[in-house]
């Protein structure tokens, strides 16, 4: 049996730094840690993504889309629906494009972790934060487009004694989105490093691929599911801040 950092060390197939080896980067006097393999991963997402969109929108037609066209437009017509449902179609239209991005990225990005030695780059929390952070500054912009300064009277709504409250909801809401996508999709791939542990010889002469292939249904399942729950999640919010009500 072996743990699991020798399993890593093992399926680290590319040569990246791991552990207490990540190279550290200065940011206006804080110094901190990145890792490559996140950077890396995220530039082969963004590729990966960029062929998939150009081969299905290529030679694009309305009498006979090919496979990926339908692909894409049932994915566009199932968040279209979630987003003009619970935002309105007239203020979730300019939202789209942003929407379908964020969970086809997700998508991928967590499906790309399943392939052996890659990982996800939403198994580290530093991306995940990043999204996080991303969509509570497209709240805010969201808040005060369409209500302007009235935005912040959501924070002592109903009565101004909930405003601790309400802080602390604001402060929960990129949070939690941050850390369930994180957590999941890292804990996903730590549990396939135990599987891999339990078999040593998978590690060694299949690169993981038995064990990654018996967990591979459950989290493809996983992938899609979190990269829903994120938008989903945008949505709502979305759906929050711009209400008449709110």
């Amino acid at each position: 049996m072996m743990s699991l950092e020798q399993v890593e060390e093992q399926l680290n197939f590319w040569g990246f730094p791991l552990g207490h080896h990540l190279p550290h980067i200065n940011l206006m006097g804080y110094n901190t840690q990145y890792n490559p393999k996140t950077l890396v991963m995220t530039w082969i997402t963004m590729i990966v993504v960029a062929v998939f969109l150009l081969m299905a929108t290529r030679n694009m037609s309305m009498r006979k889309p090919g496979k990926l066209q339908t692909v894409v437009e049932l994915l566009y017509d199932f968040i279209k629906g979630l987003a003009f449902d619970n935002i309105g179609a007239r203020k979730a239209a300019p939202l789209m494009p942003l929407l379908c991005t964020i969970f086809i990225y997700l998508l991928f990005s967590n499906l790309l972790g399943l392939i052996p030695t890659m990982s996800s780059s939403t198994a580290d929390k530093n991306t995940t934060i990043g999204m996080a952070l991303f969509v509570f500054c497209l709240l805010w912009y969201q808040g005060f487009k369409y209500k302007g300064p009235g935005h912040l009277k959501h924070f002592i709504k109903p009565f101004p004694l909930f405003l601790p409250l309400n802080l602390i909801e604001e402060v929960a809401r990129p949070t939690t989105l941050a850390f369930r996508l994180f957590g999941n999709i890292y804990g996903g791939e730590v549990l396939i490093a135990v599987l891999l542990g339990l078999i040593p010889t998978s590690v060694v002469f299949f690169g993981g691929f038995i064990p990654s292939v018996i967990w591979l249904a459950f989290s493809i399942f996983v992938g899609f599911i979190q990269a829903f729950i994120f938008t989903m999640l945008t949505i709502a919010y979305t759906s929050q801040v711009v209400a008449e009500h709110h």
